[in-house]
């Protein structure tokens, strides 16, 4: 029984399953259901209610209460007159273990301080994590940028370039697995809005090697990218330049930027290598 509302409320988060097909039933579901409360605060949503995470994440009301209160009594986030919550700064000491340990940020800023400085603008690199990439290293130039890009954000992967060069490189049943958890969430008039889509777009990525998204999360930028490829030639992240839409048309995106690209991609990949 949820007590904000007096009625029933289902928990709809899904069991997790072993390779056999059975109930893993050393899957710590709560645990599971913490960080799912955490990641349903986002750049747009920075301050969310009870109901509003209980509506993303599919957990009960009573139980996302339960969650936040222990969040914001060990510091990593904060109630607002008790009807929203927002994150602390102390969240980001969750992922500072793997950028620590992690060779790829410091070795990948280096190189995207070479190529920013080659061709005068921003440069990312990031990782395939689901059905999102996550940014582990940018060089910024001149330009002002949105900070959806800063470096630990978490974008889904349909709707960027270094997501769509990661996701081509998957296999058909692995591309299946995560087109089931897509949101297909129109973010600009130009966004990709269905697997079928997706897909066409993504045959034609692993056919040309690279990709483009143009206005697909907001509608001021474009990027181009590549994969980084380690020395047994597998994609183990990807490597953009993100542009303001006036610099630059989407024909000049390739003329300009491509070969920089492949050529820091080649050297970031033998450096992660070694």
């Amino acid at each position: 029984m949820d007590r904000d509302s007096g009625v029933s409320q289902p928990d709809l988060w899904p069991l997790a399953l072993d390779d056999a097909g059975q109930v893993d039933r050393d899957f710590v579901a709560s645990l599971a259901r913490g960080l799912a409360v955490i990641q349903a605060f986002t750049h747009q949503q920075q301050r969310l209610s009870i109901a509003k995470i209980s509506q993303k994440t599919g957990i009960a009301r009573a139980a996302v209460r339960r969650y936040l209160h222990t969040l914001a009594a060990l510091g990593y986030a904060v109630s607002h007159d008790g009807c929203r919550f927002s994150l602390l700064p102390k969240v980001v000491s969750l992922g500072q273990a793997y950028l620590s340990h992690e060779a790829m940020p410091a070795i990948a800023q280096a190189e995207l301080d070479s190529l920013a400085e080659e061709v005068g603008e921003s440069c990312s690199v990031a990782v395939l994590d689901g059905v999102d990439i996550v940014y582990v290293a940018r060089a910024n130039s001149s330009s002002v940028m949105s900070s959806r890009f800063n470096v630990g954000a978490r974008l889904p992967a349909h709707c960027t370039s270094i997501g769509r060069v990661l996701l081509a490189e998957l296999s058909g049943e692995q591309l299946d697995q995560r087109l089931r958890s897509m949101k297909f969430l129109p973010y600009t008039p130009r966004s990709v809005d269905s697997p079928t889509a997706l897909r066409a777009n993504l045959a034609e990525v692993r056919a040309q090697g690279f990709a483009i998204a143009d206005r697909q999360l907001e509608p001021s930028f474009r990027s181009i990218a590549v994969a980084v490829r380690n020395p047994a030639h597998e994609a183990i992240a990807g490597i953009n330049v993100i542009v303001p839409v006036p610099r630059t048309s989407v024909e000049q995106m390739r003329e300009r930027y491509l070969q920089p690209l492949i050529a820091a991609a080649s050297r970031l990949g033998k450096a992660l290598g070694r």
